[in-house]
């Protein structure tokens, strides 16, 4: 049986964590579109020149040739079992099309995992965490241990503090996501996603695909959950 799962989430939520989690235990690769967008640029085919044409000129990548690209991957030998789709579909209109995809490979969409977390703790999670070279994630306001955290002021005072942060012992630099350093860009894409995700749950509710998790639990406590809802399908 393939296993095709879609994972949502606010920013925060760990959602890349939990997915790398589903690949190795299920043996399904995860395919997020802003990969597969980056990836293009790497590609010489008609399909990828369009892609490259789309993003050098500024434009959002519309949906018909989203939608191809994700054919285009789900077509490949290590997606024949299922993928965990993360960032895509982004509307109804890609979501429509994914069902009809998949059910003329008599497959179906068999899960999608909300994780929930409400939005103050998944700002705190993004404007304060910081990562090492080894992908190792800690956050100023839940994760400090064996972390030097600090927050600089700017000498010109024309920018806010910024947080600095260090292994304690070694000193070695942690680096921060220029994104997460923006408040505003975190609450825009904590917007977005309540714009684009709700219609979606709705969408997916009326087929009773939706697994809700709580994701305000340990790293462990969330992948125990997930594990036993994907196991019992």
């Amino acid at each position: 049986m393939s296993l095709y799962v879609i994972l949502m989430g606010v920013q925060g939520a760990g959602k890349g964590l939990q997915a790398r989690l589903i690949e190795d235990h299920f043996g399904i690769p995860q395919v997020s579109t802003g990969d597969l967008f980056r990836a293009m640029r790497a590609r010489t085919d008609d399909l990828a020149r369009k892609v490259q044409d789309i993003m050098a000129s500024g434009q959002l990548v519309d949906d018909d040739t989203t939608n191809a690209i994700v054919v285009d991957r789900l077509a490949q030998a290590d997606a024949q079992n299922g993928v965990i789709l993360d960032g895509y579909p982004r509307n109804q209109v890609q979501a429509a099309f994914l069902e009809t995809h998949l059910s003329e490979k008599d497959a179906r969409v068999n899960a999608v995992l909300l994780l929930e977390l409400d939005l103050y703790t998944a700002f705190k999670r993004a404007f304060g965490r910081v990562t090492d070279a080894n992908g190792g994630s800690y956050n100023c306001y839940y994760n400090a241990n064996g972390v030097d955290f600090s927050w600089l002021q700017d000498e010109s005072e024309r920018f806010p503090p910024r947080l600095a942060a260090s292994l304690r012992g070694s000193h070695t630099p942690l680096k921060r996501r220029p994104d997460d350093a923006s408040a505003d860009a975190i609450i825009q894409r904590i917007d977005t996603f309540l714009e684009t995700t709700q219609p979606l749950i709705s969408h997916f509710e009326a087929s009773g695909s939706v697994l809700k998790i709580n994701a305000d639990q340990s790293i462990d406590a969330v992948w125990s959950d997930i594990r036993l809802a994907l196991e019992r399908l």
